[in-house]
């Protein structure tokens, strides 16, 4: 029977061991042949034949670990996430928003990267001068902090006597001012300003975010916070079911539930009506996550030991929930058969979480949860093995693990020399047993997956991404010992995040499963540069979503 595609002369990825071949043909969603050479059979009047002229093809990449609609808000706002990281350019940015914007209340946006300003953080008094009439609220590009200008002070009533919320910290100069950065929960006071997003709005975020990520292969993804309440996002699951249900959405979509820490298990009923409303066609909700730290560069992550250099020099970051709690949590959401999404980047972070999925795990044998902990900055040596023992996911960012000047000035110092070497230790994890997927964290850094396994590879930066910046960042790699090889990095972002969305009927080209691929522009395999490897073509369950 015909064919309607088949990619030819490609470079096809597959799994370790199969007999080569240079041909795929998909029918309806589903591929139904592969071979050497194009079989005349599968062509008829209606099939598309497309050379790949020696080009990779790949299982469609899947995101573990996003945020598209706070990606898409942002690209619809004051987005500062493409510009150098230069005090003035945003300044300038901001000014050119707010003018060509006169009837938004709120100068709202995001993207901005500490590394831009003298002390490392941005200061009230670097808006004040080119916006003083509206609040001006501006998450940072981790979503970790916002950066707000004096008005925006006033009117969310931020002074020196206001307390630092659970959660959170007010930053605050020598006479305990309030100079303008609100970091985790302390954020909300400012974006609690900013008018809701209305449900067209949210959903053309989404659409606009969807249509980026296939632009750079994406063909599914978790979204790892659907009720997340950073990067001034409202609840998002709407969205998705109303997307869904009116047939636009087309990439394929796990959501993980948002746990509010401090709601405890009171929240649970409505987590199980939230996963109940969701499962229409292409977005399920059977996910949640859990926060259970910060980010190292305010010193929010958990670490084990101080950090180095900071001001209080006893400081040892924030953990959200308390251990012993945080046992209780997994373990009744194992029991409810929920998947569990972690986030960890401090080694403290990372240790209560094994301890608590551990909990969870031996409490509800027979359950495949394939939990997950995401981003694992920094992993104590000792609990390297305990991800494979365990069966706990990997949930790697790879894009960070490269000596850019944020990561070297900023970061590095508070870690210290002990530490760096478990700085993003994908390669221990590998070779102890650990299960790797990756994810981008967009609207934190780029979405492009060809970027980030680069630096998976290379530990450095790749030269086609703007925000790879500082001195030896392209040559010098940030601990070369923790590298992985190019085809454990693509079966990261294709069949290990597949796994760990459930979705073992993708991540794989193999006759019979889904028609989810990637054409490139270029043999990946060649390339010195992974990231400047571009995507030709998207397909989704046998429909060309995207093409150059």
């Amino acid at each position: 029977m015909p064919a309607d595609v088949v990619f030819t002369n490609a470079s096809v990825f597959l799994p370790q061991g199969s007999a080569p071949v240079d041909t795929v043909a998909t029918r309806a969603n589903r591929i139904t042949d592969m071979s050497l050479g194009v079989d005349r059979d599968l062509v008829g009047d209606r099939t598309e034949v497309i050379d790949l002229r020696g080009a990779t093809l790949l299982p469609g990449f899947i995101d573990a670990h996003v945020h598209p609609v706070a990606a898409g808000m942002a690209a619809l706002r004051c987005d500062l996430s493409t510009l150098p990281h230069d005090r003035s350019g945003y300044r300038t940015a901001i000014a050119e928003y707010a003018a060509a914007h006169p009837d938004e209340k709120v100068v709202a946006g995001s993207g901005w990267y500490g590394d831009a300003f003298e002390s490392g953080f941005p200061l009230a008094a670097d808006i004040d001068d080119v916006v003083a009439d509206r609040p001006v609220v501006l998450s940072s590009h981790d979503g970790h902090g916002v950066w707000t200008n004096s008005r925006a002070l006033e009117l969310a009533g931020i002074d020196s006597d206001t307390p630092d919320p659970a959660g959170g910290r007010i930053a605050r100069d020598a006479d305990g001012r309030p100079t303008g950065m609100l970091f985790e929960s302390a954020a909300d006071l400012a974006n609690r300003l900013m008018p809701a997003a209305t449900p067209a709005f949210l959903r053309d975020a989404l659409l606009e975010a969807q249509r980026r990520l296939h632009a750079v292969g994406v063909t599914g993804w978790q979204d790892a916070g659907v009720g997340i309440p950073a990067f001034g996002l409202t609840d998002i699951l709407s969205t998705y079911l109303d997307a869904d249900v009116a047939g636009e959405l087309t990439a394929r979509v796990v959501g993980a539930l948002w746990w509010t820490a401090d709601a405890g298990m009171s929240q649970l009923d409505e987590i199980l009506a939230r996963r109940a409303a969701a499962g229409h066609s292409r977005f399920t909700a059977t996910t949640v996550k859990v926060m259970q730290d910060g980010i190292c560069e305010n010193c929010t992550a958990a670490m084990l030991t101080p950090y180095q250099g900071a001001a209080e020099t006893d400081l040892t970051g924030m953990s959200f929930i308390d251990p012993a709690e945080l046992s209780d949590i997994t373990t009744r959401l194992a029991a409810e058969r929920f998947q569990i999404h972690m986030h960890a980047v401090g080694d403290r972070a990372v240790r209560e979480c094994l301890d608590a999925l551990e909990a969870a795990i031996l409490s509800n044998r027979g359950f495949d949860g394939r939990h997950q902990i995401a981003h694992l900055d920094v992993v104590d040596p000792a609990d390297i093995s305990r991800f494979g023992e365990l069966g706990v996911i990997a949930n790697i960012q790879a894009l960070w693990a490269r000596r850019d000047s944020e990561i070297v000035e900023r970061k590095l110092p508070l870690l210290g020399p002990e530490r760096e070497p478990w700085h993003f230790p994908f390669g221990s994890l590998h070779r102890s047993g650990a299960r790797l997927a990756m994810g981008s964290d967009w609207p934190v850094t780029d979405p492009n997956p060809l970027w980030a396994i680069h630096t998976a590879v290379h530990r450095t930066g790749t030269r086609a991404d703007p925000h790879a910046i500082g001195d030896g960042v392209f040559d010098t790699p940030l601990q070369a010992q923790q590298a992985i090889d190019l085809r454990t990095a693509l079966e990261a972002y294709t069949a290990g995040s597949a796994y760990a969305n459930h979705d073992d009927d993708r991540g794989v080209i193999a006759v019979g499963k889904i028609a989810d691929l990637v054409a490139l522009d270029t043999d990946v395999f060649a390339a010195d540069d992974i990231g400047t490897v571009g995507v030709a073509l998207t397909m989704v369950d046998g429909a060309i979503v995207h093409r150059l």
